[in-house]
């Protein structure tokens, strides 16, 4: 009787340890999908690896690929690549995790100015009631919210970008990317602050001209277009549509990089064997700032070299 009990009871407490060892590896398996499906950049993946399973065949456009690869490659010698997620923030995206990753500093004129308060400094300090007209990405229209909404967004950006250019340890910075890079509503906020950072240095730079101060060249090149003559024609046309239906557009892309104080280099594949094959946004970057590197097949989609 007591052998018998002893037997139904190994065999009962073998088959939940079976069955526990099998619901432990699914949900195992399943974190680990869910994060690898939501992680925003993916891992290094070697560069002519890349190139191969995305262009295949014998068409014109793949052999221009191929070879602009293999430049990169050889001659630039780049050995990896980051995937990005491909959506309308990707510009965006790449440009910030390399900030993070690579722990570089605030911006100058971050440090002297509180970025919390600009949204109501550009409300109240310079009469920018058309700023209620803001969207953030695929959100549209939000009124008299935008003001909170917008502050929290660049509060965010503010902590993060300090905590990341405080750590020294360049393994405990990755890591915190990859676990920051995969939460959506965290990145979109931050990409949310960084389309506001550009709006703020638009408005500002726009001001020093109507005093008939001296502007960079890349802010005449912006106000004599039809779609950004003015700050409010900047936002509606530029700004709110990033991130909802269009990604950046060159013109943009200066001013990233002269927002965030960091040269932007980019590799443009598809204009491979010409002299737009290496562009830098701003074209004229002051000396000191920090190098990051882009590559695009289309001026659309981006993704990140590693060196």
């Amino acid at each position: 009787m007591v052998m018998s009990l002893l037997s139904a009871s190994l065999c009962y407490f073998r088959r939940l340890h079976l069955h526990l060892g099998h619901r432990l590896k699914w949900w195992i398996g399943y974190l680990q999908r869910k994060f690898k499906r939501n992680l925003s950049v993916e891992a290094e993946v070697d560069l002519l690896s890349y190139c191969a399973r995305e262009w295949k065949g014998n068409t014109p456009r793949a052999k221009l690929m191929r070879k602009a690869y293999e430049e990169l490659f050889w001659r630039h010698h780049i050995k990896c690549v980051r995937p990005v997620k491909r959506d309308n923030y990707d510009a965006l995206r790449s440009v910030l995790f390399q900030i993070f990753s690579q722990g570089l500093s605030f911006p100058s004129w971050m440090k002297e100015k509180d970025i919390v308060k600009l949204p109501e400094k550009l409300l109240f300090s310079q009469g920018c009631n058309w700023i209620q007209q803001y969207s953030f990405g695929p959100e549209k229209y939000t009124g008299s919210n935008v003001f909170g909404k917008l502050r929290k967004c660049v509060e965010l950006l503010k902590t993060q970008w300090t905590e990341f250019s405080g750590m020294r340890d360049y393994h405990k910075r990755g890591s915190m990317c990859n676990i920051l890079f995969s939460d959506a509503i965290l990145e979109y906020k931050l990409y949310e602050a960084v389309k506001f950072i550009m709006l703020y240095q638009v408005t500002e730079v726009y001001e020093q001209m109507k005093t008939n101060k001296i502007i960079p060249g890349l802010f005449r090149l912006l106000f004599s277009r039809e779609s950004s003559s003015d700050p409010l024609s900047f936002m509606m046309n530029h700004l709110n549509p990033m991130g909802d239906t269009c990604g950046p557009e060159q013109i943009d892309m200066f001013i990233l990089g002269y927002s965030l104080q960091v040269k932007i280099k980019v590799f443009r594949l598809f204009k491979f064997n010409s002299r737009d094959f290496t562009v830098y946004y701003p074209e004229e970057p002051v000396r000191e700032w920090p190098e990051i590197s882009l590559l695009t097949e289309n001026d659309r989609q981006y993704h990140i070299p590693v060196f």
